[in-house]
């Protein structure tokens, strides 16, 4: 007699490396690092934040990202979604605290709101839904590129007047820290970058080892500080409402400017994905330079929007697909058939059209798309990584 496993829908993806963050803070809790071996954890974090951008700027592909500009338009739109209209949102919640959001915890919807999109669940979610995954990857890649410069100095410009740490000190530390070993990576990706891909399995794992310890180091100075007494669980669930209206008004939202602007309906698809994202990886160690002790408590609301976007897009994603969730027309665009013909963004097919006469059909690289989508599928069925 076979005894029934428990299995989760294959549309609800449980980010793994959430699991594992979710058992560093435990570990945090229970056994924080105390005098000098929290001495030990702060300087093994620091190190972990520099191999983190070392290796973030020496994978990511400039050249990727700038080839992509003569899709000016686009990028604008994804970078306007990012860097101003989620901070506006941002700004807006303000009214929230206290009754709402402890001061800290808004601190922390605020940074996530200035975080740069993801590259890899930008891609997976834009490929799942048919949409132009070339435009996908180099938005996620641009978006990511300047958020190395760009979220540093919104949060100088906005985080200071809102109780966050942001200092002279702090400008330092992110040189230090990010920058400098983001452009060195950069560098000297002529020479290594062959062998980051070769290896970017053992690299990954490295990112993910690093990405823990700098969570460790952060929630175990939190603790020791007693940070935690300010949150209780009907105020993480208030969170928890908070960032689902918040990613519900940037998925409407960017799918609807990107379809007031005239787009293609692929390129729309990828304008609400790559719009709609906040990168953990590159959030998280930009916060433990930021805040320091109170680290701990402002990345949780990065944390749970990151697992928020996987599960609610992966049902957007695979329903847009069906056709059930219709993205927003451009202007002028017939209701029957979207805006342009199967271009070399991949998109421009008919609802009623079926999985196999999309393969084959189009601009006649349907094969291409259907290798993404499943790619797309396997990537999300072996867990998305935090990469950038």
């Amino acid at each position: 007699m076979h005894r029934p496993v428990l299995k989760l829908p294959s549309w609800l993806p449980v980010d793994g490396f959430i699991l594992a963050l979710v058992g560093t803070v435990g570990l945090a809790a229970l056994l924080p690092a105390r005098g000098p071996a929290a001495t030990v954890a702060e300087g093994a974090s620091t190190g972990a934040v520099a191999l983190l951008f070392f290796l973030y700027g020496a994978r990511l592909s400039s050249r990727e990202a700038l080839d992509g500009l003569r899709h000016w338009r686009l990028h604008l739109t994804v970078l306007a979604c990012t860097f101003v209209l989620f901070p506006v949102l941002g700004l807006a919640a303000r009214f929230l605290v206290p009754e709402v959001l402890v001061p800290t915890l808004y601190t922390g919807l605020l940074f996530l709101c200035l975080v740069p999109s993801t590259v890899q669940s930008s891609i997976a979610f834009t490929a799942i839904a048919r949409g132009n995954v070339a435009a996908a990857i180099c938005a996620g890649s641009f978006s990511s590129l300047l958020g190395i410069v760009v979220t540093p100095l919104l949060a100088a410009l906005v985080l200071h007047g809102n109780g966050g740490g942001f200092s002279a000190g702090s400008l330092l530390k992110i040189v230090c820290q990010l920058l400098l070993p983001f452009v060195a990576g950069q560098l000297l990706r002529r020479w290594i970058g062959g062998f980051l891909t070769r290896h970017r399995t053992v690299l990954g794992r490295v990112d993910r080892g690093s990405i823990l310890l700098v969570v460790y180091a952060a929630f175990s100075a939190g603790v020791v500080q007693g940070i935690w007494h300010q949150v209780s669980a009907l105020r993480l669930l208030c969170l928890l409402g908070v960032e689902a209206v918040l990613l519900a008004v940037m998925l409407a939202a960017s799918s609807y400017v990107a379809g007031k602007l005239g787009f293609r309906r692929a390129d729309r698809i990828a304008i609400t994905f790559a719009g709609s994202k906040k990168s953990l990886a590159a959030g998280l160690p930009m916060a433990s330079v930021l805040f320091g002790a109170q680290a701990g408590l402002v990345v949780l609301p990065l944390m749970l929007f990151h697992q928020m976007q996987l599960m609610v897009c992966a049902v957007l994603a695979k329903r847009m697909a069906a056709g059930t969730v219709p993205v927003a027309r451009r202007e002028g665009a017939s209701a029957a058939t979207p805006a342009g013909p199967g271009g070399a963004a991949g998109g421009g097919f008919r609802r009623d059209t079926g999985w196999s006469r999309w393969r084959g059909g189009g601009d006649g690289r349907g094969g291409g798309r259907a290798a993404a989508v499943r790619t797309a599928h396997m990537t999300l069925r072996r867990t998305l990584g935090p990469r950038p």
